[in-house]
């Protein structure tokens, strides 16, 4: 086990901070069709069922590997000679995004609910393009021998950059400027923050491209030459999307890989469903826009970075399954001081408690889920693996959290009832997790003998 001075030095790695560059344009467009989306539409008199619902949108993020692998294979005509196969396709989308949110900004729910919900249905696909070529983009920065030293740092930087763009350029932001003191409309407030967009466009343009890593995998995949080549659209069919998938459970075993698939589903659902309702939560507990800038923001946004680095720490010294049930207990059971917010009111002292506790817990959950879907991704269909089992954990997150509007109608408005539901939803995922662990280590012990065999023929 290296000391811990040893793993902080690793930080110091030039490719950490375009990671963490790259992670802000990543989580920037969440607020875009998130929060902002839920003020907005509460603004214009819509129901807590309704919000919930048109947050069915952001599925986009669980159906992203559908189109995964023309986003590993497909090369843009000029874009790809420019900025190469990765960042290519990253400000392909960032430019789409601005367009959709020039778009969003000449309109309101009030006239026209259905093009608003247009707009940000194309800003949530094009953000969950954007997360396949990312995501793909900051793995291929590292080697396969670099993985069990520095992927979890990358993670924790990455997760750190999301939410700066989700909090802090997004939500602190866009909040005050929203807010009761500016009191920009919305829309406005989507075309100024059309500035930040071109900002992290820039950025990506001058990012390193990961070249060497890129070659290799073409050349490791026997797909690398153009679709029109092949005579056989089911032929390329099969070589972009049926081996992906079909090499991840040869390596990784049906049994195991099914049980991977199962916990992501379910690992983070019931945070999920807090998350939707949280804007709408606090506004009916009697907190300002203002207030949320400051506190669920800024001070929220600056506590989950801090907390990713400790999480990384916490995975690397102790272990990802290890970290994962200890993250899982630990978040599912912050949920519990939201159920008591609802009781005692808009007291800022039991916010400020409840998003330290809360911060904490989804930080150490989120560098352990994204280090241990890098763990099982491989390195030449890295994009679209990567995309599969993150689509998955978005596919309870998303699809089936826009329910949420609908459970707290259900159960009469009762916040506190609903919060203790949420704590109860991780019990399931925490189960498989114990059963993954089990079966982990004859995977690892498989690499091993692999890896071994592997130096004994050279």
């Amino acid at each position: 086990m290296p000391p811990r001075t040893h793993n902080f030095k690793t930080l110091l790695d030039r490719r950490f901070l375009t990671a963490y560059l790259v992670g802000i344009s990543s989580g920037f467009p969440w607020v875009l069709h998130g929060s902002i989306l839920t003020l907005w539409l509460q603004s214009a008199g819509l129901s807590r069922s309704a919000i919930g619902y048109i947050g069915i949108i952001s599925a986009s993020y669980a159906l992203n590997w559908i189109w995964a692998p023309a986003i590993d294979r497909l090369k843009l005509p000029l874009l790809y000679r420019l900025f190469g196969q990765r960042r290519s396709w990253i400000i392909l989308c960032q430019g789409l995004i601005v367009l959709f949110m020039l778009l969003i900004s000449t309109t309101n729910p009030g006239d026209n609910l259905l093009l608003v919900g247009a707009c940000a249905l194309g800003i949530a696909i094009t953000s969950a393009t954007q997360d396949v070529a990312i995501d793909a983009y900051r793995i291929m920065l590292f080697s396969r021998e670099e993985m069990a030293e520095k992927i979890p740092y990358a993670s924790a930087v990455a997760t750190a950059g999301w939410y700066s763009g989700f909090t802090f350029i997004g939500g602190t932001v866009a909040l005050t400027l929203g807010g009761e003191s500016i009191g920009l409309a919305w829309p406005e407030v989507y075309l100024t923050l059309i500035l930040f967009m071109l900002v992290l466009m820039v950025i990506v343009v001058f990012s390193p491209d990961p070249i060497p890593q890129e070659t290799e995998q073409l050349k490791a995949t026997p797909d690398a030459e153009p679709v029109a080549k092949k005579g056989s659209f089911a032929r390329w069919l099969d070589e972009t999307v049926t081996r992906p998938f079909a090499e991840f459970f040869s390596r990784v075993g049906m049994k195991l890989g099914l049980g991977v698939l199962v916990f992501l589903f379910s690992f983070r659902l019931g945070e999920a469903m807090l998350g939707r309702m949280q804007f709408v939560f606090y506004v009916e507990l009697g907190f300002t826009t203002e207030q949320l800038a400051l506190y669920q923001s800024f001070m929220g946004g600056f506590l989950t970075i801090v907390f990713t680095f400790i999480g990384a720490f916490i995975n690397t010294r102790f272990g990802i399954i290890r970290g994962m049930v200890v993250g899982g207990i630990a978040m599912a059971s912050s949920n519990l001081l939201y159920a008591l917010m609802a009781q005692v009111g808009p007291e800022p002292w039991l916010f400020m408690l409840t998003l330290f506790i809360d911060n904490f817990t989804q930080a150490l959950a989120t560098v352990c889920a994204i280090s241990f879907i890098a763990f099982f991704s491989s390195r030449v269909f890295t994009g679209t693996q990567f995309a599969l089992m993150t689509s998955i954990s978005n596919f309870g997150r998303t699809t089936l959290a826009a329910s949420s509007g609908a459970i707290v109608d259900g159960l009469g408005g009762n916040w506190s009832l609903f919060f203790i539901l949420t704590t109860i939803m991780v019990i399931p995922a925490l189960l498989i997790l114990l059963w993954i662990g089990k079966h982990l280590v004859e995977y690892n012990r498989q690499l091993s003998q692999e890896a071994s065999g592997n130096e004994k023929m050279m």
